[in-house]
């Protein structure tokens, strides 16, 4: 099986832009009728449903942002009574709030479909095993992979997120062909295979499907490498359905995520000014969800930074997103310079000393704001170093760690533009994921 919706996926683009722009007419009339929040929002603009004629037209609406959902906490963004909806999902609500989202059946229907279209795009077939691993409940994650899984074929496995010595025991026992995590907990499970001595030649699982998390082309060596798998890129948020708003093709690892535009548009935005970008420019990534019947949304802003861009490649038609660079209001500004965490790990992927196993730890000295990366050196260069104390002066480190240490620091001060303190650590000392997202950046400001 090639794809899961041929039809759809190599739809020709000029079909799919009379889908999509029917698609947002019905959409725009259900809005501006069912949800006052819409219809006042467009109004103070001047504008009506009439005025959206097509795709070309989104840019005259204002956004949707995030506050929005919390200010109509818990369903006042729902276009149907909640007694007509199916299931109702949300975020941790960690900083507020949670942002709630519902679904209808068709609602399902189609968070199922796009994510039975990523799973092929990934490389599953009909009849293999996934073992997800995507925490199961309020998150989108583990539910969604698990009906995707179950409408294409393959045989799930329900373990949820962490419990790595069950994970180990059901990767050896159940020999399942695919897992699905976030890379944090790829890269977790790597390790743990080389600490026990099992050899991923040993498993039976060829595919990794990652996502819920930033990663980096050196997660993706690290995990390749350490579980014999090919790592695919899975990605998506609850507000607009859950993973399966874009995946990688197995084939084309690396070139960016097919977005499945004919139930998600997508637009990038200037994340000061909101004005639209061209094809191929990093900004906002925003989505207006063209079919969804519970909670719509239009013009979301993810705070997502990436580019989109077509290939014109023969397997499909639709438009690709690159990695994520970051969000927007996780970017750290340091003595001026926007810093992504990202940009460090791809500093830090070119020592081959080195694990992608890092942490930003920022502080303040007096007025001025300093940071330090944590990262940790590869357990066969300490043993073969007599496993120095890591936590003396640079200057007292053996050579090759002396070595390493300035060229790190020198790399990220020419690639970033930042003098960063480089610490050195042992491998497993900097936190690991349970299954959870990971947050790589440790603020110690007061009030950060």
């Amino acid at each position: 099986m090639k794809y899961f919706n041929p039809e759809i996926e190599t739809m020709p683009l000029g079909q799919l832009r009379r889908l999509q722009g029917e698609r947002l007419q019905n959409l725009a009339a259900h809005l501006y009728e069912r949800v006052p929040f819409y219809k006042k929002q467009w109004a103070e603009k001047g504008l009506r449903p009439a005025d959206i004629k097509g795709v070309e037209d989104l840019h005259k609406l204002p956004f949707t942002r995030k506050h929005h959902l919390r200010d109509h906490y818990p369903f006042g963004l729902f276009a149907l009574p909640v007694e007509d909806t199916i299931r109702l999902h949300a975020s941790s609500g960690t900083t507020g709030k949670p942002t709630v989202v519902g679904y209808s059946r068709r609602d399902i229907n189609t968070f199922s479909e796009v994510v039975a279209r990523s799973l092929v795009a990934s490389g599953c077939q009909p009849g293999m095993k996934l073992q997800n691993a995507y925490g199961y409940g309020l998150f989108t994650g583990g539910l969604g992979l698990h009906y995707g899984g179950e409408l294409l074929g393959m045989t799930v496995i329900p373990v949820s997120g962490g419990m790595t010595e069950r994970q180990l025991l059901l990767l050896q026992d159940f020999r399942p062909e695919v897992i699905c995590c976030t890379p944090s907990y790829a890269q977790r499970l790597s390790e743990e295979l080389a600490a026990r001595g099992i050899s991923p030649d040993s498993l039976n699982v060829h595919t990794a499907i990652l996502g819920a998390e930033p990663w980096t082309e050196a997660i993706r060596s690290q995990v390749e490498a350490g579980m014999g798998v090919k790592a695919v890129n899975i990605y998506g948020l609850s507000e607009i359905i859950g993973p399966g708003v874009s995946n990688e093709d197995h084939e084309e690892r690396g070139t960016g995520s097919y977005i499945w535009e004919d139930h998600f548009f997508p637009e990038i935005v200037d994340k000061d000014t909101g004005e639209p970008l061209p094809e191929g420019e990093f900004g906002v990534l925003v989505f207006t969800t063209l079919t969804k019947e519970a909670m719509p949304l239009v013009r979301y802003w993810t705070n997502d930074i990436t580019n989109i861009y077509y290939e014109h490649s023969e397997k499909r038609t639709h438009i690709k997103m690159g990695p994520i660079r970051g969000r927007a209001d996780d970017m750290l500004i340091i003595r001026g310079v926007n810093l992504f965490p990202t940009q460090v790990e791809e500093a830090i992927k070119d020592f081959e000393l080195l694990l992608p196993s890092y942490q930003l730890i920022v502080s303040r000295e007096g007025a001025l704001d300093s940071l330090a990366v944590k990262v940790e050196v590869k357990d066969e260069v300490l043993r073969a170093l007599g496993r120095p104390n890591l936590a003396q002066k640079p200057e007292a480190l053996p050579d090759a760690l002396r070595h390493l240490h300035a060229a790190l620091a020198k790399k990220i001060k020419e690639s970033i533009g930042l003098t960063m303190a480089i610490a050195l650590a042992e491998p497993g000392s900097i936190p690991r994921s349970e299954g959870g997202k990971l947050n790589r950046v440790l603020d110690l400001r007061k009030g950060g």
